[in-house]
């Protein structure tokens, strides 16, 4: 199965926003307060994405040989990593990898030194740390929203990534 990925258009909102929202309601919002949950769902909306995507967000999609969207990476600022999410059936496969090394590239060739953070969800930290990010502190509870803040800053990003990718 030949998985392409590309960068994300104002039309893909809503299916992103449709792949985004049940991973959330899964594997993130019963680690957060109740009283929250619906924050954190109404920043994957649909409309939400819209605004994402038309302001200092760049984000990239994983399409599938018919044109769905199977994976999705989102990052503010060319440094905050914001979302990174694989439908299920495509876990396990290396696409998160192939879509943060994707990202990574786009953000250092548009003016990132090196430096990325991500306030990663209880159960994605093994992801994270497997592609060197660290805790710069340990799990945070804000008003009910539960994250694990963390930095990655590359020493060469020059060895890091081949010239090859996005």
């Amino acid at each position: 199965m030949s998985i392409k990925i590309r960068t994300a258009v104002i039309a893909d909102a809503k299916a992103i926003s449709a792949l985004i929202v049940p991973l959330v309601v899964k594997y993130i919002a019963p680690t957060w307060q109740p009283a929250v949950r619906s924050i954190l769902l109404d920043s994957m909306s649909e409309q939400k994405i819209e605004s994402y995507l038309s302001a200092n967000y760049v984000y990239l999609v994983a399409v599938d040989p018919a044109d769905v969207i199977v994976a999705v990476a989102g990052m503010r600022d060319y440094s905050h990593l914001y979302h990174l999410f694989v439908a299920e059936r495509y876990q396990g496969q290396g696409l998160s990898r192939q879509l943060w090394q994707a990202l990574q590239t786009v953000a250092l060739h548009n003016g990132n030194q090196g430096r990325f953070t991500v306030n990663s969800a209880l159960h994605a930290e093994p992801v994270y740390l497997r592609f060197g990010f660290k805790r710069t502190e340990g799990v945070r509870n804000r008003d009910g929203m539960v994250d694990i803040p963390m930095l990655l800053e590359l020493a060469d990003t020059a060895s890091q990534l081949g010239s090859d990718q996005i």
